[in-house]
């Protein structure tokens, strides 16, 4: 049995959430590449330069990325040969404190009803899973309201089968239309239960951009998904072209033969996620 100290996970959410609102992974500047150079609107693809350019701005000059630093989503495994010193959440809960105070990240997270706010962007919404191992993994992904406030979910009814679920994704986001800053990336969740699948369109923004679907039906799917967003032309910030989406990631669960649960969680260009094995 592993013993991890509190205070490593104090350190090492602060760093992340740090990390997070002014260094955009290598994932994501790849495929913001890639979009730019095969880009056939002259403004969209002189919008991709900017965020480039913003992006490498903020990294050098360790600024955030964007205003809207975002509510903190966790998702930590914690392995089932290691134990933490302390209360796992309270550390997590005190790293996004430090995080967002040492780094100067605006404070976004207020009471739903008095709308007060926290004032240190706490508390942060952590998903736990117990996996095998002797090591915690730590995955943090700011989430600005920009994209979620775009986020949906269907009960839909099995008969809509798979051509109703791309038809509700497909639809989503070109209401979303340029609300969540596109080109963008598109988590679905497809099964289990409501909340279920909520969770899983969130977790499946953990996934590398572009990295495909272990399943190949699933990874089939997900391509035909985002080759129906891009066809229909909204494009960059909505300046039109070929990049409404940079990815699609789909994530997987068994459901009730009576349903077809189906979420769909957008994220931005800005696709600010980082990680740390400890």
């Amino acid at each position: 049995m592993r013993m991890i100290e509190n205070e490593a996970v104090v350190a090492a959410v602060r760093e992340l959430a740090m990390r997070a609102a002014r260094d955009l992974e290598p994932d994501i500047l790849d495929a913001l590449v890639a979009a730019r150079d095969r880009e056939t609107s002259p403004l969209a693809k002189n919008v991709l330069e900017l965020l480039l350019l913003n992006s490498d701005i903020a990294s050098r000059e360790k600024l955030p990325i964007c205003q809207d630093t975002g509510v903190a989503v966790v998702f930590a495994e914690l392995g089932r040969e290691a134990v933490v010193r302390g209360d796992l959440e309270a550390a997590i809960q005190e790293g996004v404190r430090r995080g967002y105070r040492d780094g100067y990240l605006r404070n976004s997270v207020c009471d739903p009803l008095t709308r007060i706010n926290t004032n240190d962007n706490t508390p942060a919404v952590i998903h736990l899973e117990l996996v095998a191992g002797e090591q915690l993994t730590l995955r943090l992904l700011p989430k600005g309201c920009g994209s979620e406030n775009m986020s949906g979910l269907a009960m839909l009814p099995p008969s809509a089968g798979k051509a109703g679920m791309v038809r509700y994704v497909v639809d989503l986001v070109l209401r979303a239309a340029s609300n969540p800053c596109p080109p963008v990336i598109v988590g679905v969740g497809l099964g289990g239960t409501m909340e279920k699948a909520a969770m899983l369109s969130k977790k499946a923004l953990c996934r590398p951009v572009g990295e495909p679907h272990p399943r190949a039906d699933a990874a089939q799917l997900e391509g035909e998904i985002l080759a129906a967003i891009n066809q229909q032309g909204g494009g960059v910030h909505g300046f039109g072209g070929c990049n409404t989406a940079l990815a699609v990631h789909l994530e997987l669960f068994p459901c009730h033969i009576a349903g077809l649960p189906v979420a769909v969680n957008i994220q931005c260009h800005a696709h600010r996620h980082q990680e740390v094995v400890i």
